[in-house]
């Protein structure tokens, strides 16, 4: 019930957190657009699209937290919390979509330079950096960055924006300097670079969720360990991990266990099981357990040895 309860805090605070995020960065948004425009800066324009993604993958945050607190029915036996790694995916292939978009732009503006208000572009880029330390600050403060892949998505857009904004000050800085109109463009490339590699990374974990791989902070051979060493267990085959959702683990298996075994003592040794399970923050296990006259394990062995498990299988 307590991990349960902080659960439900964690997942309060993230959606605060977002809804708070998600007007500052619209705000702000609109602000650098108009900003980039009339001071004809690729650089802020870049960024504004980019905070524009960020605005959207916000939004999309809160609604994938709202929808996970919709409870499970015949048809999502789950309910709908994996819509949080739905919108993790959203985000990450826009934060490519964003950084091809700025190359694109980018490419122009070299081959064609175009004159820069470069003062007002200052201006502009100072404000966007300080505005995306505070989102930045507001979401690290008030919600899970480090263990929930959405709120993590939208950290990354917002680290994205402030990089820009580090990279519209230098360029602002040199235009004025020195005039080189050139800097913009550039630093309208590093930063889409930055953006793909983030784009990128986020997709690919969303997409591991997808396909039900491993969870990345789980160790497979240490969760058979933990199984074996119960007493009456004889070994483990047939075993999955997956997560349903960021945090959210789910494990299914065949527990091998000793012959003689009473059917109260073989409850007590599942609950020993789940026990030890939700110690490695596993939440939804479900085990099938099995003697060993079974035919799936008949060439095994009542020895707790790692040969009885060579070969566990991992969603």
């Amino acid at each position: 019930m307590g991990h349960l309860h902080d659960h439900d805090h964690t997942h309060g605070n993230n959606k605060k957190t977002l809804w708070i995020a998600f007007a500052i960065t619209t705000v702000f948004m609109i602000f650098e657009a108009v900003g980039g425009w009339l001071t004809n800066s690729l650089a802020l324009i870049a960024d504004a699209g980019h905070m524009l993604s960020d605005s959207i993958s916000l939004l999309i945050g809160v609604l994938a937290f709202t929808f996970g607190e919709r409870a499970a029915d015949r048809m999502k036996t789950y309910g709908y919390k994996r819509f949080e790694i739905l919108a993790a995916v959203f985000n990450g292939v826009t934060l490519v979509l964003v950084s091809l978009y700025i190359f694109y732009e980018a490419f122009h503006r070299f081959t064609s330079p175009e004159a820069i208000a470069s003062g007002g572009m200052l201006i502009i880029a100072v404000i966007g950096f300080l505005v995306n330390v505070l989102v930045a600050w507001i979401l690290m403060r008030g919600g899970d960055t480090k263990d929930n892949l959405n709120m993590r998505a939208a950290f990354l857009h917002v680290l994205g924006d402030l990089l820009g904004s580090v990279g519209a000050i230098a360029a602002a800085i040199l235009i004025f300097a020195f005039g080189w109109m050139w800097a913009d463009p550039l630093a309208s490339v590093i930063v889409a670079v930055l953006i793909l590699i983030s784009g990128w990374r986020v997709t690919k974990e969303a997409v591991h969720i997808l396909m039900e791989g491993t969870p990345k902070n789980i160790d497979l051979d240490e969760i058979v360990d933990v199984i074996i060493a119960v007493p009456g267990v004889c070994g483990v085959h047939d075993l999955h991990v997956w997560s349903i959702t960021s945090g959210d683990h789910a494990l299914s298996g065949h527990v091998v266990i000793e012959d003689g075994i009473t059917f109260t003592e073989s409850q007590q040794l599942l609950r020993d099981v789940e026990k030890k399970l939700g110690a490695k923050r596993i939440g939804h296990v479900t085990l099938q357990l099995e003697g060993k006259d079974h035919p799936h394990v008949e060439s095994m062995l009542c020895q707790g040895t790692r040969s009885q498990t060579d070969h566990p299988h991992a969603h």
